[in-house]
């Protein structure tokens, strides 16, 4: 026994020395000019893929105006800069630890070859091998994605929370819950090769999510469940029977304007997905894309005039986000007609998540994250396996006479229920029990804008303004 471990060791290295030396051996090429020459097709690839990235770093905008609107006047600050600052702190974060937890082992781009199925163990901080333009750019691709995960909790957690407490949540799902989900389903982790590991489940290619409706949105939108039951609702939402009260929010006009500039950005969401211009299946993505939103939104816009005879622009925005978030996973694997199909339902599942959040689990969510994000993600991974008609990637859904995807979708929409809302109550509950979760009653009352922030997003004419930083 004891000459069997030198010559496992010996073997080891071996193996090590024939397969990542060479590897390692070409480097790092943080210039690009060799990635160039072996491919020149690489600079309209890198060129779609960043403006993608931009786009989707502009839906924080989208998501800053829909949250302020849906919110009462005296917290638009507040509101305002939860959305500005938990991109920018949870990417940092993504920079410095999420990275590497998500893609580190994947070998995907240069300095991410060490990990396991579960978590990735190289690429921190982009230093050493992973100072590379291919890292660069799928970093900041998936940065902007984290982002998104991230503001999704805002607007359901909005009016009450302590904005110091927020932001150390938009550090932990940044650099913890979001990229260790994401290494399982994008990273090469165990649900992407899960018939691999469960081998008795039959054959198959492993869970699938082109763009994140379970990445993304599902990770946001469970982890908000968490978050808004255990910072409890606003004063006044409920009633002593536990019937909820309606809080109106102040601003329609950015509530509209903030969902047009999230439907725009889903087109670098989706397409941009692809990471290649070259793909010309980007076409069929962006078709997919629009036709799942405009379905959500004229379903829930008509069940609207049809249950209380008024066309409602908030249910509106609502079942386009939730059309859009629903076709997120499977919309480079469906025909047309299926993302009509997908967005129809998107909206009938927002309406009745919205029911089951606010009166039967008694939660208060200000924008109805939860049911867009949270319960469509889950139905946009479903989808893939219902809908998937095997002309892209090889995925074969149950319209294309195969069982085995939806198997994986389902043991997907488990998992990323399970973590999202298990990660969600620990990170909240260590934020509560050490610096607080929710602020004063005082607080509350009066607005968070003055106590937190020392101006109004509104001052009346004539108020005194703050002093600047600086003269």
């Amino acid at each position: 026994m004891g000459k069997m471990i030198p010559r496992a060791f010996v073997l080891a290295m071996l193996i090590i020395a024939l397969t990542v030396v060479p590897a390692l051996a070409d480097g790092p090429d943080p210039t690009g000019a060799e990635t160039l020459k072996a491919d020149p097709n690489k600079a309209v690839n890198f060129a779609w893929t960043l403006m993608a990235a931009f786009l989707v770093f502009f839906m924080q905008a989208g998501f800053a105006m829909v949250e302020t609107g849906l919110s009462r006047a005296k917290n638009a600050v507040a509101v305002l800069t939860k959305n500005f600052m938990d991109g920018l702190i949870g990417g940092l974060a993504f920079w410095a630890f999420g990275f590497a937890f998500m893609f580190g082992g994947s070998a995907i781009a240069a300095g991410l070859s060490e990990g396991n199925p579960l978590i990735g163990l190289s690429g921190f901080f982009l230093t050493g091998q992973s100072y590379d333009v291919t890292t660069a750019m799928l970093w900041f691709f998936q940065m902007v994605f984290a982002a998104t995960a991230a503001t999704i909790v805002s607007g359901a957690m909005a009016e009450r929370t302590k904005t110091t407490a927020y932001l150390a949540y938009s550090f932990l799902i940044s650099a913890l819950i979001y990229p260790i989900y994401g290494k399982w389903v994008w990273g090469g982790g165990w649900l992407a090769n899960l018939f691999q590991y469960l081998p008795f489940l039959g054959e198959g290619i492993g869970a699938r999510d082109f763009a994140g409706s379970g990445v993304v949105h599902a990770v946001g939108g469970f982890v908000a469940l968490a978050g808004a039951w255990m910072v409890g609702p606003r004063i006044g939402k409920f009633k002593k029977d536990g019937t909820p009260n309606v809080i109106p929010g102040h601003n329609m006009t950015l509530v509209a304007l903030g969902t047009f500039i999230l439907f725009f950005g889903w087109f670098g969401f989706n397409p941009g997905s692809t990471l290649a211009a070259t793909d010309l299946r980007i076409s069929v993505i962006a078709v997919n894309t629009f036709l799942a939103g405009a379905a959500g939104a004229t379903a829930a816009i008509y069940y609207g005039l049809y249950r209380n005879g008024k066309l409602d622009l908030g249910l509106a925005a609502n079942g386009s986000l939730a059309g859009l978030v629903g076709i997120t996973a499977p919309c480079a694997y469906v025909p047309a007609w299926a993302a009509v199909v997908i967005g129809i339902i998107a909206a009938f599942v927002l309406i009745g998540a919205l029911y089951f959040v606010e009166r039967v689990l008694k939660v208060d969510d200000v924008v109805g994250a939860v049911a867009v994000h949270g319960f469509n993600g889950l139905w946009g991974l479903l989808a893939v396996g219902i809908f998937a008609d095997g002309t892209y990637g090889g995925v074969k859904g149950l319209i294309a006479g195969e069982w085995a995807q939806l198997v994986a979708q389902l043991i997907n929409m488990a998992t990323v229920t399970v973590w999202a809302l298990g990660t969600g109550l620990l990170v909240f509950g260590f934020i509560k029990r050490t610096i607080g979760l929710r602020a004063s009653r005082e607080e509350e009352i009066s607005g968070l804008d003055i106590p937190e922030h020392g101006y109004e997003a509104y001052p009346a004419d004539g108020k005194l303004a703050p002093a600047p930083i600086a003269e």
